[in-house]
Protein backbone atom coordinates (compact mmCIF):
# COMPACT_ATOMS: atom_id res chain seq x y z
CA UNK A 1 0.00 0.00 0.00
CA UNK A 2 1.49 3.33 -1.03
CA UNK A 3 1.45 6.49 1.10
CA UNK A 4 -1.61 7.96 -0.65
CA UNK A 5 -3.60 4.76 -0.13
CA UNK A 6 -2.59 4.79 3.55
CA UNK A 7 -3.64 8.44 3.83
CA UNK A 8 -7.00 7.63 2.24
CA UNK A 9 -7.54 4.75 4.62
CA UNK A 10 -6.85 7.08 7.58
CA UNK A 11 -8.94 9.93 6.07
CA UNK A 12 -11.95 8.39 4.30
CA UNK A 13 -13.57 10.79 1.85
CA UNK A 14 -17.28 11.56 1.88
CA UNK A 15 -19.07 11.09 -1.47
CA UNK A 16 -19.03 14.87 -2.06
CA UNK A 17 -15.24 14.80 -1.72
CA UNK A 18 -15.05 11.90 -4.16
CA UNK A 19 -16.83 14.24 -6.60
CA UNK A 20 -14.13 16.83 -5.92
CA UNK A 21 -11.34 14.33 -6.61
CA UNK A 22 -13.02 13.33 -9.89
CA UNK A 23 -13.34 16.99 -10.90
CA UNK A 24 -9.68 17.66 -10.10
CA UNK A 25 -8.65 14.64 -12.19
CA UNK A 26 -10.70 15.98 -15.11
CA UNK A 27 -9.01 19.36 -14.68
CA UNK A 28 -5.57 17.73 -14.70
CA UNK A 29 -6.41 15.82 -17.88
CA UNK A 30 -7.77 18.84 -19.73
CA UNK A 31 -4.60 20.79 -18.94
CA UNK A 32 -6.29 23.54 -16.89
CA UNK A 33 -5.10 22.51 -13.40
CA UNK A 34 -2.87 25.12 -11.76
CA UNK A 35 -1.44 22.81 -9.09
CA UNK A 36 2.28 22.16 -8.98
CA UNK A 37 3.47 19.03 -10.78
CA UNK A 38 3.97 17.08 -7.55
CA UNK A 39 0.47 17.98 -6.33
CA UNK A 40 -1.02 16.84 -9.65
CA UNK A 41 0.77 13.53 -9.30
CA UNK A 42 -0.53 13.09 -5.75
CA UNK A 43 -4.08 14.00 -6.82
CA UNK A 44 -3.91 11.43 -9.64
CA UNK A 45 -2.79 8.83 -7.08
CA UNK A 46 -5.66 9.85 -4.80
CA UNK A 47 -8.14 9.53 -7.66
CA UNK A 48 -6.86 6.04 -8.52
CA UNK A 49 -6.81 5.00 -4.85
CA UNK A 50 -10.54 5.77 -4.67
CA UNK A 51 -11.18 2.76 -6.88
CA UNK A 52 -14.87 2.45 -7.66
CA UNK A 53 -16.12 4.70 -4.85
CA UNK A 54 -19.04 6.81 -5.96
CA UNK A 55 -19.53 10.50 -5.56
CA UNK A 56 -22.83 12.23 -4.93
CA UNK A 57 -23.16 13.69 -8.41
CA UNK A 58 -20.31 12.39 -10.54
CA UNK A 59 -19.88 8.76 -11.35
CA UNK A 60 -19.56 6.19 -14.06
CA UNK A 61 -19.55 8.53 -17.06
CA UNK A 62 -16.77 10.73 -15.69
CA UNK A 63 -14.75 7.72 -14.56
CA UNK A 64 -15.06 6.04 -17.97
CA UNK A 65 -13.89 9.24 -19.63
CA UNK A 66 -10.88 9.48 -17.31
CA UNK A 67 -10.02 5.85 -17.98
CA UNK A 68 -10.28 6.39 -21.75
CA UNK A 69 -8.00 9.40 -21.52
CA UNK A 70 -5.23 7.57 -19.69
CA UNK A 71 -2.34 9.94 -19.08
CA UNK A 72 -2.18 11.62 -22.49
CA UNK A 73 -5.56 12.36 -24.08
CA UNK A 74 -5.65 13.34 -27.75
CA UNK A 75 -6.93 16.84 -28.60
CA UNK A 76 -10.47 15.70 -29.47
CA UNK A 77 -10.78 13.74 -26.22
CA UNK A 78 -9.28 16.65 -24.30
CA UNK A 79 -12.17 18.82 -25.55
CA UNK A 80 -14.71 16.26 -24.28
CA UNK A 81 -12.87 16.15 -20.96
CA UNK A 82 -12.98 19.94 -20.79
CA UNK A 83 -16.77 19.92 -21.29
CA UNK A 84 -17.22 17.29 -18.57
CA UNK A 85 -14.92 19.22 -16.23
CA UNK A 86 -16.87 22.44 -16.69
CA UNK A 87 -20.10 20.54 -16.02
CA UNK A 88 -18.55 18.92 -12.93
CA UNK A 89 -17.52 22.32 -11.61
CA UNK A 90 -21.09 23.57 -11.99
CA UNK A 91 -22.56 20.71 -9.93
CA UNK A 92 -19.97 21.05 -7.16
CA UNK A 93 -20.30 24.33 -5.30
CA UNK A 94 -17.23 26.52 -5.04
CA UNK A 95 -17.25 26.40 -1.21
CA UNK A 96 -17.34 22.58 -1.30
CA UNK A 97 -14.37 22.42 -3.68
CA UNK A 98 -12.40 24.98 -1.67
CA UNK A 99 -13.23 23.06 1.51
CA UNK A 100 -11.99 19.82 -0.07
CA UNK A 101 -8.69 21.39 -1.10
CA UNK A 102 -8.24 22.96 2.34
CA UNK A 103 -9.06 19.66 4.05
CA UNK A 104 -6.56 17.58 2.08
CA UNK A 105 -3.85 20.17 2.70
CA UNK A 106 -4.63 20.42 6.43
CA UNK A 107 -4.73 16.64 6.76
CA UNK A 108 -1.28 16.39 5.21
CA UNK A 109 -1.86 14.72 1.87
CA UNK A 110 0.72 16.85 0.04
CA UNK A 111 3.24 17.14 2.88
CA UNK A 112 3.11 13.36 3.31
CA UNK A 113 4.36 12.96 -0.24
CA UNK A 114 7.02 15.64 0.17
CA UNK A 115 8.40 13.83 3.23
CA UNK A 116 8.30 10.50 1.39
CA UNK A 117 10.29 11.90 -1.56
CA UNK A 118 12.74 13.73 0.70
CA UNK A 119 13.72 10.48 2.42
CA UNK A 120 13.73 8.29 -0.69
Amino acid sequence: MNAVEQWLQAHPLAPVHVDCAIAVMLKILDGKCKMRGEEKRVMAQLYHALGERSGEKLGVEARELIQRAGTNPDPALREVIYEHRVLAETVISRPVMKGFKRMIREQGLFSLQEVEHATA
